[in-house]
């Protein structure tokens, strides 16, 4: 197997991380955008939310050379587990709350997020 360089590290995971970060300042606001919360059911926007994170979690884990399964699996985890902490962090956060059923949210987001890039990937692969 050969040697990933820093710059192909780089790009695969620091889309994922730059994401993660701006999840975690938005998580860290009382009211983030109020102008889409107040319009838009939040199972919703936690579903697109996590749904980006599963896509680039995926593709990095694909990236490094996981088989699709495996990255699937992968990206779900640190997904959910990230959601997870994410309702955490909002226990300490003024005017925030924690929801087991956003977390849920999350974690659907994420499983079809994932699974709309390996379909893609897969349907691309097989059109070669």
């Amino acid at each position: 197997m050969r040697r990933k360089s820093f710059l192909h590290r780089v790009w695969l995971w620091a889309p994922p991380l730059v994401y993660m970060i701006l999840i975690f300042h938005l998580s860290s606001e009382s009211n983030p955008l109020p102008e889409l919360t107040e319009h838009v059911w939040d199972k919703i926007l936690h579903t697109i939310e996590y749904g980006a994170l599963g896509v680039l979690l995926c593709r990095a884990c694909v990236g490094e050379g996981l088989s699709l399964a495996l990255a699937g699996m992968c990206a779900l985890a640190a997904t959910s587990l990230y959601g997870g902490s994410d309702e955490w962090h909002q226990l300490f956060t003024p005017g925030r709350s924690s929801d087991v059923r956003d977390w849920m949210a999350d974690t659907t987001g994420g499983l079809l997020g994932i699974l709309s890039y390996l379909l893609l990937r897969t349907r691309v692969a097989l059109q070669r």
